[in-house]
């Protein structure tokens, strides 16, 4: 099945995009995006970095592993034997991408280039929360303070690997994701809503990939599509990917604000934290989304 043409977005064309942007929340659970205020030449210089600092030996990598899964390296499992990563779990706490640069010993080039960038795809974060609220006609703040894991992947593709998983299906767990997926190398695909057949997300160079996730759908009262994806193995070449997860406030419950609660629209899930809920997701091995079913409201 060929790529479809998923929407896409201008983030400068507000508020004339609100209800092309509110649609693709709901029907489509993920999109593009496009004058997203992120150079060009940034994108390229991250992508080489992060390629760069995976192609690191392991016993350096391992200097940024924690306990937590996702927190730091995540080396090849047998559930994703293809897959290792890099990340800092809260990118915008004062000192973590320093912290995680030292642990790697990286060049100036290479913590100047992932400063630059987490700064600049951070407020991008900030913007779309914005927009997202803006254009749902409502005043609130969203995301300020919500932790942000900034994730660095590599796919080690080879001839071998042709038509295996790269990573299994699955939903995020935080409430977006923003990707900048590999312009070259494809793989990622989506579950269509409607038909619920498979649908290969073609790169598209210069934009940014928007995924919604669980806690998208929660806060906006089951409005929002938390999207399943996976990436497969198409070609035998590394593929690499570079991610931000908005993921939830630190403290605070998650839940719909009163703006999207009425007599016809009933409060769908209870309050609960993002961490009780990445926690629940684990223990019960439900990684696509249907651990909120357990958080269903009465």
């Amino acid at each position: 099945m060929a790529g479809v043409c998923i929407p896409v977005i201008d983030m400068q064309d507000f508020p004339r995009q609100a209800e092309k942007l509110i649609a693709a929340c709901e029907e489509w659970g993920y999109f593009r995006i496009i004058n997203h205020g992120i150079p060009v030449t940034l994108l390229s210089e991250m992508k080489s970095v992060a390629r760069s600092l995976l192609d690191l030996p392991v016993k350096v990598k391992e200097r940024t592993a924690d306990a937590v899964v996702g927190k730091g390296y995540s080396p090849p499992d047998t559930a994703n034997p293809l897959l290792e990563g890099l990340g800092v779990y809260d990118m915008a706490f004062p000192g973590a991408v320093d912290t995680f640069c030292d642990h790697l010993n990286s060049t100036s080039h290479q913590r100047e280039t992932i400063l630059r960038y987490s700064h600049a795809v951070y407020d991008l974060a900030q913007e779309i929360g914005q927009k997202l609220v803006e254009s749902m006609g409502m005043d609130i703040e969203l995301f300020k303070g919500w932790p942000c894991q900034f994730r660095m992947n590599k796919y080690h593709y080879s001839s071998q690997t042709i038509g295996l998983t790269g990573a299994p299906m699955h939903t995020d767990a935080g409430f977006l994701t923003i990707v900048q997926d590999d312009e070259i190398v494809n793989g990622l695909e989506a579950i269509d809503k409607e038909s619920g057949a498979l649908i290969p997300v073609d790169p598209m160079p210069g934009t940014l990939l928007i995924n919604m996730g669980d806690l998208g759908k929660v806060w906006s009262n089951g409005r929002f599509h938390n999207v399943k994806h996976r990436v497969q193995c198409n070609e035998g070449t590394i593929r690499m990917s570079i991610a931000l997860f908005v993921l939830g406030p630190k403290e605070a419950e998650v839940e719909a604000p009163p703006q999207l609660v009425d007599s016809d629209h009933p409060r769908l899930f209870i309050p609960f934290t993002f961490e009780d809920y990445r926690m629940l997701r684990i223990s019960k091995r439900l990684p696509t989304g249907g651990a909120l079913e357990l958080l269903r409201a009465k």
